[in-house]
């Protein structure tokens, strides 16, 4: 009996074995099993799937809008211009990336503002998605970010032209409607105006 037992255990972890290994990886047109996440040149993770405007993975070889590239460093004056258009084209996932671009880049200082407006182009991005809490939740983290970021003493009230106090009632009041409604929303029509 211990024996059954034994080999019951022993198909089991076989099993496991063969479902991380699945997960994991995948088996390329050779029958080879590969790394199934894509890869940069430098070995990082890398997902080359094509997204759709809001940032959703489509499946391989369909049309996706253009990638926004990651890593640019860019004015701040520029990063506001940049994410502005991506916001009225409707892509407020691409202006989230500009948004990160410049609070990894930027000065210390800074970082809590484009944080923050990371947060409310993401929010955004969820809601259009018709993720209610997660469109909320980011939507209204974003507007106290923004808010916290300008009482600071490092903050002020009209960082480069762009409207602090009226983004973050545009956020809060966002929020409301994506709960009430559980709808998505249009992204394009639904957009802020960084500067106010």
């Amino acid at each position: 009996m211990a024996s059954t037992s034994s080999g019951r255990q022993a198909d089991a972890r076989d099993r496991d074995e063969e479902g991380r290994a699945r997960n994991a990886r995948d088996r390329g047109d050779d029958g080879q099993v590969r790394d199934a996440r894509d890869r940069d040149e430098e070995g990082r993770a890398r997902n080359a799937r094509p997204r759709d405007g809001l940032g959703r993975p489509l499946p391989y070889g369909s049309e996706g809008v253009a990638r926004q590239p990651e890593g640019v460093v860019r004015t701040p004056r520029e990063t506001v211009t940049e994410a502005q258009d991506l916001l009225d084209a409707g892509r407020p996932f691409h202006a989230h990336e500009v948004f990160e671009d410049a609070w990894k880049s930027g000065p210390e200082e800074e970082r809590g503002l484009w944080r923050g407006l990371a947060q409310l182009a993401v929010g955004l991005t969820h809601a259009a998605r018709g993720n209610v809490t997660g469109g909320a939740r980011l939507l209204r983290r974003g507007a106290g970010a923004v808010t916290e970021w300008a009482a600071s003493g490092a903050g002020r009230q009209r960082p480069y032209e762009m409207d602090l106090a009226g983004l973050a009632q545009w956020a809060r009041a966002l929020a409301e409607e994506v709960e009430r409604t559980a709808a998505p929303v249009d992204a394009r029509t639904r957009r802020p105006r960084l500067r106010g």
